[in-house]
C-alpha cells in the first residue's frame, strides 16, 4: 500500500481535494490515505490549535501528503497558516518548492502573440530559508515609532541543495533570478552556489537575471524560459506569474519536497477561496494535478502522465469549469478528468 495523508484544510480545499483524491485513486488503487480533516480553522477557532504534534506524527509516518488550502477569513492570526503550512514544510526539511507550468491550451494564455504562449517551465523556490523564516521582530508597535525588522536567511547548505535540485531536473537551462545588485551578501551566496551547479552541470545553459528583469521577460517570451531558481520570496511571486501565463491559479500545482528523504507535501496554488466555497464553481485542476506530481515525487511517472493527459483532453475539449471557458461544476470537470483517464 502507498500511504499518504490527506489534509483538506479550509475553504475550497475540501471540495478540490476531494475529487483529486478520486482522480489518484483510480490510476493509483493501492494508495491508502490517511484523512486529516479535523486540520482547519474550526477546530483553530474553536481551541487555538493549528497542527497538534499528533498531527504531525500522522503526516510523518506516511510516504507523502496531498494538501488542500490553508486560509478562513474568520482568523486574523497569521499564526494559525504559519502554523499549519510552514511548520509542516520547515519540520519535514521540504527544501524545495517545485512548480512546473505548461500552458495547457493556447486559448488560456494572456499573450498576444501565439508564438510566445507555449510556457512550459518549472520555478525552483528554496522551501525553507529567506525571509520566511521569521527571524527579526519590531520595536514600539502599534505607535508612530514603529520599526519592523524581518531578516532575509541563506546557508550555503540550504542555497546548493536547491541550486542541485535545478540543474538535475534542467532539460535545458537554468536561470538564476536574484537582487544580488541590491542584497549583495545573500546575492552574492547565491551566485557562488549557482557557478559552483554549474561547474558540476557543464551540459546545462545558464543565465542570471534580476528579478525586475526577470519578470518582464516571462511576459515578453516565457518560452525562454527552462527552470528558474530562486530564493524563497522570488520564487513565491515569480510561480505565480508563470501560473496566470498558463492559465491562472486554478491550474497551478506545487510540490514541496525533500529529495533526499522522498517525501513531498503536494498543494494547489490557489488557496481556500473563500468567495468560491459552496459555490461548485471551484477549479479541481490545480488539485487534481498536484496528485499528479505527489505520484511523480513517488516514482510513479505513468501514472502521473495519465492524469496530466486526461487533464488536457478535457480542457481542450471545454470539459472544465468557467475560469477555463467551460460551463461545468467543480465535480462535473473532475468526473470529466476520470472519463478521460486511459
Amino acid at each position: 500500500m502507498w500511504r499518504i495523508a490527506v489534509i483538506p484544510g479550509d475553504g475550497i480545499g475540501p471540495e478540490v481535494t476531494t475529487e483529486a483524491l478520486r482522480t489518484l485513486r483510480e490510476v493509483a488503487p493501492d494508495v491508502e490515505p490517511d484523512l486529516l480533516d479535523h486540520i482547519n480553522a474550526d477546530r483553530f477557532l474553536a481551541s487555538g490549535t493549528a497542527l497538534s504534534d499528533q498531527d504531525f506524527a500522522r503526516v510523518q509516518r506516511c510516504e507523502g501528503a496531498l494538501f488542500g488550502a490553508v486560509g478562513d477569513p474568520r482568523v486574523t492570526d497569521p499564526g494559525y497558516a504559519r502554523d499549519v503550512l510552514l511548520r509542516l514544510r520547515f519540520d519535514l526539511d521540504l527544501y524545495v518548492n517545485h512548480r512546473p507550468t505548461r500552458l495547457l491550451h493556447d486559448r488560456l494564455s494572456p499573450l498576444r502573440d501565439p508564438a510566445r504562449r507555449a510556457l512550459d517551465c518549472m520555478v525552483v523556490r528554496e522551501n525553507t530559508e529567506g525571509l520566511y523564516v521569521g527571524v527579526g521582530g519590531a520595536v514600539r508597535p502599534g505607535t508612530v515609532h514603529e520599526t519592523a525588522i524581518d531578516t532575509e536567511v541563506s546557508t550555503y547548505r540550504g542555497v546548493s541543495r536547491a541550486m542541485e535540485f535545478a540543474f538535475a531536473r534542467a532539460a535545458r537551462s537554468v536561470c538564476l533570478v536574484d537582487k544580488a545588485n541590491a542584497v549583495p551578501h545573500n546575492g552574492s551566496l547565491w551566485q557562488r552556489c549557482f557557478g559552483e551547479a554549474a561547474a558540476r552541470h557543464p551540459e546545462v545553459a545558464t543565465r542570471h537575471l534580476y528579478v525586475d528583469a526577470a519578470v518582464m521577460e516571462l511576459v515578453r517570451d516565457p518560452t525562454e524560459f527552462d527552470v528558474i531558481v530562486a530564493n524563497n520570496a522570488h520564487g513565491d511571486v515569480l510561480s505565480d506569474l508563470t501560473a496566470q501565463l498558463a492559465g491562472g491559479p486554478g491550474i497551478a500545482a506545487s510540490a514541496n519536497l525533500n529529495p533526499r528523504t522522498g517525501f513531498a507535501l503536494c498543494e494547489p496554488l490557489h488557496g481556500s477561496a473563500p468567495g468560491l466555497t459552496g459555490t461548485g464553481s471551484a477549479n479541481p485542476v490545480a488539485a487534481v494535478l498536484s496528485a499528479a506530481l505527489l505520484l511523480d515525487c513517488a516514482g510513479r511517472t505513468e501514472e502521473a502522465e495519465t492524469i496530466r493527459s486526461a487533464v488536457r483532453r478535457t480542457v481542450a475539449d471545454l470539459r472544465c469549469t468557467p475560469d477555463l471557458g467551460g460551463t461545468l461544476t467543480t465535480a462535473q470537470a473532475a468526473s470529466a478528468i476520470r472519463q478521460a483517464l486511459v
